[in-house]
């Protein structure tokens, strides 16, 4: 493995941990010449898979932009990087378990907004924006009616419970 600092071919695995549940081995590595260490993830390679674009334009799935797109809706909001990579791979799973060699990038996109919405709400709404292309007040209302609307049932399954005159 080339090092990530100078190049040179002349790295060393210092340690090896199986994750994901036993699909990818990470290894951590040190450069003989500079020193750097740096993580590597090995992974079983698949058929790959294509995402066909809105325009459609094709490109290989590329698992790594579900999670940058995450991790800019998730910003400031108590989500951890792990839980946002379990999602990653769990839509990377999802997508792969189907046999179908394309998907679409409007699926990708309903599978993120389907987590969030389970995991955090403003998290949902920031990915929703961008996501469907909110360009006015509007869309936004819209988005929070609706999420409004989804979240209901569950909050009022929980007053259900109380009895009256308690909070």
């Amino acid at each position: 493995m080339q090092c990530v600092r100078c190049q040179s071919p002349d790295t060393k695995v210092i340690d090896s941990r199986i994750v994901e549940g036993g699909k990818v081995v990470r290894r951590r590595r040190q450069c003989q010449r500079c020193g750097i260490r740096f993580t590597t993830h090995e992974r079983i390679t698949d058929q790959p898979v294509l995402v066909v674009k809105k325009d459609g334009r094709k490109e290989l799935f590329n698992r790594q932009k579900i999670v940058l797109g995450m991790l800019k809706a998730c910003e400031k909001r108590p989500v951890s990087l792990e839980q946002v990579e379990a999602i990653a791979q769990e839509i990377e799973w999802e997508i792969r378990q189907r046999g179908s060699r394309q998907v679409s990038s409007r699926e990708i996109g309903e599978m993120v907004m389907n987590r969030l919405l389970q995991m955090d709400d403003v998290a949902y709404i920031r990915f929703a924006s961008v996501y469907q292309e909110f360009d006015s007040l509007r869309h936004f209302a819209q988005a929070l009616s609706e999420l409004q609307r989804k979240k209901a049932p569950h909050r009022l399954s929980k007053r259900k419970g109380r009895k009256k005159g308690s909070r």
